[in-house]
């Protein structure tokens, strides 16, 4: 009676090309060895470190259907040379003919979200399936693409072309995003930024790695935080989700509607935990305006903000992705504001992550998908938009400069489909105006932080710019955004009350520039320098009357969480004004500047009475007060000190009181 061994696995040889490393091993560029005396398909490096270890498919098995179609498995691919490095979200066995070629030897249901590290730029197998989540990264991925400097970009084109020929180094290092043949120079909306030379030169990523080492591909920290989170919402996670589109994501658009549904629905667990947790908090303020969602009832929003800006911060130091680029954009939007210096952190660190990931370069011309490239322009006007605006509100300069990026300006072709309904092209005509009037503010603000002005300069000059500006803004819109900013009709539509406020924010904003210049002159006379607190009075006016028109309808509508700045700026002006130019107590409380900004309070106190708006409270817990107080003098012969000398003075015992300390409301 013979005896039968047991046949163990043959070693598998050194480099071998026959039996190529598995994935992980390639990636920690260590050797790939299986384990002696035991029959495992494990590796002794995974086995170490308790990874899973999975090898790419021979060529002879890359087209077969795998054996469990239930089961997310990883792409393997060969590095292409038209596209950077990226993770690629499965889609059907069969791409149609004008997809994107990637060899992949895995496929999916198109039900199935995408598992291969990086978020980079992506190339969708399918890009006409609405179900595939786009873009959107995982915490477990291990790598990013970085965008190489433009220093270096020909030493590593010529690099890359040479290590062409080595697809184990080549994969690893380079990864170059070209344009489509025969794009030129003057193409795009921002030609100006483009390379010298007529032809757009390529885009070269490099991967990095994600996460700090000595750190576990899966933390438990910000997974609990988030797990937290969603037990306070059960079960109403669903229809914050919709809440969260209806409202945000119509009137400031990020996120595909159908795919991150599509998503959240069959695997959520492929989320990340930081998007979702602050995408439930964004949701929290329009609650009570949702009939799904009981009104005796509504969990603490404070507490679940704590919890999901804890979650992003986790997320920020762990793994970093496009995903915690749009989280950080929610959580710095969400309402309401409380924190000032923590939104400026986590925008400075977003603008910092989405310049590494090339996001501030013109995609409309790389072989990328559609779907990618809209993700990719959404990230970087939304960027854009929250930079400019907390800059006027916060009074820090913008950290994006408009030197540095060629992304287009936002069109329908880039926002809406074509099945769009008429509500949502609408919306997207405002947000359009919206990221169009920030181009307008952006060179009216590089005027206020400019330190080094030339004294001699022309002011008449300056503000004449400055008007056009605005001006030319105002001609190029259409018919309907026009009505909105300059009439305030339309303001039902999703985001046009929000826009109207922008305008007016902007308005003032040019009206105070220009009475500052006019009183830096030597010899000005009375009548043009009353002129100019004229022009600035009523431009806050226009605010004043816009919030006392407010509807509960607007009131319920977007709103960016900075629209609270532009009532404190409309009254801080208002008490100059009353200040500046009257010289008595009794002139001071009869004055119509001091009367507006009653008017301004009033209306804000009743809005947050009725509606609970919040946008009105940091004027209310500043000014309210003060307002009160100088309307309430009664001694007609007191004089009232200059407005510089009552700043500047330390003997007035109430200038506390008077005016409160920003900070204390953070």
């Amino acid at each position: 009676m013979s005896t039968t061994s047991v046949e163990q696995p043959t070693p598998r040889p050194y480099r071998s090309h026959l039996r190529p490393a598995c994935l992980q091993c390639r990636r920690r560029k260590s050797r790939c060895q299986q384990q002696e005396g035991i029959s495992s398909s494990t590796c002794q490096m995974c086995h170490v470190y308790g990874t899973d270890c999975e090898f790419p498919p021979s060529p002879r098995n890359a087209g077969r259907t795998p054996l469990n179609p239930g089961k997310v498995t990883k792409a393997y691919r060969t590095p292409q040379s038209n596209t950077p490095y990226r993770r690629e979200p499965l889609a059907s066995a069969k791409a149609p003919q004008n997809a994107i070629h990637v060899r992949t030897t895995s496929t999916s249901p198109p039900t199935s979200a995408s598992t291969t590290s990086n978020s980079g730029p992506k190339a969708v197998l399918s890009p006409h399936n609405p179900h595939l989540m786009l873009a959107l990264d995982s915490p477990e991925d291990e790598d990013n693409s970085h965008i190489i400097g433009p220093a270096v970009t020909n030493d590593t084109q010529v690099l890359a072309d040479y290590l062409s020929s080595e697809p184990s180094i080549h994969e690893r290092m380079i990864r170059v995003v070209k344009p489509r043949p025969g794009s030129q120079v003057g193409q795009t909306p921002r030609s100006s930024m483009a390379l010298s030379g007529g032809i757009r030169k390529p885009v070269i990523f490099t991967a990095v790695r994600k996460r700090p080492y000595g750190l576990a591909p899966r933390q438990t920290a910000p997974l609990q935080k988030y797990q937290i989170v969603e037990k306070m919402l059960e079960p109403w996670t669903s229809a914050l989700i919709d809440l969260y589109f209806q409202k945000v994501n119509i009137c400031f658009p990020l996120l595909d509607e159908v795919s991150f549904k599509h998503q959240f629905q069959t695997a959520r667990d492929r989320i990340s935990p930081a998007l979702l947790s602050v995408l439930y908090a964004n949701s929290m303020i329009f609650w009570k305006s949702s009939p799904e969602l009981p009104s005796e009832y509504c969990p603490d929003s404070r507490f679940i903000w704590n919890q999901a800006t804890e979650t992003l911060f986790s997320e920020l130091h762990i793994s970093p992705g496009i995903s915690t680029i749009i989280a950080i954009i929610l959580n710095v939007g969400g309402r309401p504001t409380t924190s000032m210096i923590m939104n400026e952190i986590q925008l400075g660190a977003a603008v910092s992550l989405a310049q590494s990931l090339g996001l501030n370069r013109d995609p409309t011309d790389w072989n990328i998908s559609m779907q990618e490239k809209c993700l990719r322009m959404k990230i970087w006007w939304a960027l854009v938009v929250h930079d400019k605006w907390l800059s006027l509100a916060y009074g820090t300069p913008p950290q994006i400069k408009r030197f540095q990026y060629d992304v287009p300006d936002p069109t329908l072709e880039y926002l809406t489909g074509k099945e769009a309904t008429e509500s949502q092209n609408a919306s997207a005509s405002v947000f359009m105006a919206l990221v169009t009037l920030t181009g307008v503010l952006d060179k009216y603000l590089e005027h206020v932080y400019d330190l080094n002005q030339d004294r001699d300069q022309d002011n008449g000059q300056t503000c004449l710019e400055l008007e056009l500006s605005l001006g030319q803004w105002e001609d190029s819109l259409s018919d309907d955004v026009r009505r909105i900013i300059t009439r305030g009709n339309n303001l039902h539509i999703p985001g046009a009350a929000n826009l109207r406020l922008a305008y007016l924010s902007t308005k003032l904003l040019r009206r105070r520039i220009e009475l500052d210049m006019e009183k830096q002159e030597d010899a000005i006379p009375g009548d043009a320098l009353t002129n100019r607190y004229i022009q600035v009075r009523r431009a806050a006016e226009e605010i004043v009357l816009l919030v006392q028109e407010l509807e509960e309808i607007h009131l319920s509508d977007f709103w960016l969480p900075v629209s609270a700045f532009a009532f404190t700026s409309a009254i801080t002006f208002l008490l100059r004004c009353a200040l500046e130019t009257e010289n008595t107590a009794a002139g001071l409380a009869q004055s119509a500047s001091l009367k507006l900004a009653k008017n301004l309070i009033d209306s804000l106190q009743s809005h947050q009475d009725k509606s609970g708006w919040d946008l009105g409270e940091l004027c209310l817990a500043q000014y309210a007060e003060v307002v009160d107080k100088l309307l309430a003098a009664d001694s007609p012969s007191a004089t009232v000190p200059e407005f510089q000398q009552l700043m500047m003075s330390s003997d007035v015992p109430m200038i506390d009181e008077l005016f409160p300390n920003l900070w204390d409301m953070f």
